[in-house]
């Protein structure tokens, strides 16, 4: 019997938890790569675009000698190409085009994408089942400008004036509690072929998806939970934000800043969840 999270034909709403310790996890480059924010209320964000980022880099490490686990939207390889060969293996046919994406790029098949560039019009756009809120940190931030200096120059003229070192800046977020929302449709997912296995890779990349990713920028990030909600059926048994809004996070210490993912307590309400709905989970650094 397949697990309930692993079910491609039910609805899953998920809660993501994460932390960042003395790094930037995702700079503005409008800003000098400041960390975001929300100017009004001071809290820390981070874009789906980011996060999908780290999913299709660990899904293409967890599989990527698999013909079906391709990533379309990866460093070094342009789109328009990837549409063309898809057209030129289906020619004249953009329906046909899209499911020979969908078979082959595991991103196309789970997030979905615009396949119109290209030549004559590309392969039009797939709506993924799967979408992604920006993350948002509990409470406000305080991002934090580092001076750092290396002892290497950019240019030779420098070192020939007498220069000895070169004097930079680094951003980051001393601590921050990040939360965002996932959202998977299972009518979307029967028409991009999206399979239990599918389900596994994501479940799996994002699992592991910051221990594969470091950078000394982001300095240190952890999932500390991942909580799926999956419906009874297709369709879904409840509104998302009425199973989202059963984890509830609060301030151990309001007087102290936060510093760990202990600084919080966690509470799940699991009580009169909608008939059918099962809450799994997934990672859950909470005793």
């Amino acid at each position: 019997m397949t697990a309930a999270h692993l079910d491609p034909t039910r609805r899953h709403d998920a809660v993501l938890l994460f932390d960042v310790s003395d790094g930037n996890p995702n700079g503005d480059p409008d800003a000098g790569n400041q960390p975001r924010t929300d100017d009004e209320s001071g809290q820390g964000l981070v874009t789906d675009v980011a996060i999908k980022r780290k999913i299709r880099d660990t899904v293409s490490l967890l599989r990527g000698d698999d013909p079906r686990y391709g990533i379309f939207v990866e460093a070094g390889f342009a789109l328009n190409t990837r549409i063309e060969a898809a057209l030129q293996a289906n020619p004249g046919k953009a329906d046909e085009a899209q499911r020979w994406m969908c078979e082959h790029y595991f991103d196309i098949r789970m997030f979905g994408g615009v396949l119109s560039t290209g030549k004559g019009g590309g392969a039009g756009q797939v709506r993924g089942p799967l979408q992604l809120t920006f993350a948002r940190s509990i409470d406000p931030i305080l991002p934090t400008d580092h001076t750092i200096t290396r002892v290497t120059q950019t240019r030779q003229e420098d070192i020939d004036k007498g220069e000895r070192t070169e004097i930079g800046s680094k951003w980051t977020v001393p601590y921050g509690l990040y939360r965002a929302h996932l959202f998977y449709s299972a009518p979307r997912a029967t028409k991009t072929g999206v399979t239990s296995d599918d389900l596994a890779a994501l479940w799996q990349a994002i699992t592991v998806m910051f221990d594969h990713d470091r950078a000394a920028t982001r300095g240190e990030m952890k999932l500390c939970g991942l909580y799926v909600f999956s419906h009874p059926d297709a369709f879904g048994a409840a509104p998302s934000a009425a199973l989202t809004q059963r984890i509830t996070l609060d301030r151990v210490n309001r007087d102290k800043a936060p510093r760990a993912h202990t600084d919080y307590t966690r509470d799940i309400d699991e009580s009169r969840l909608p008939d059918g709905v099962e809450l799994t989970k997934l990672v859950d650094l909470w005793p």
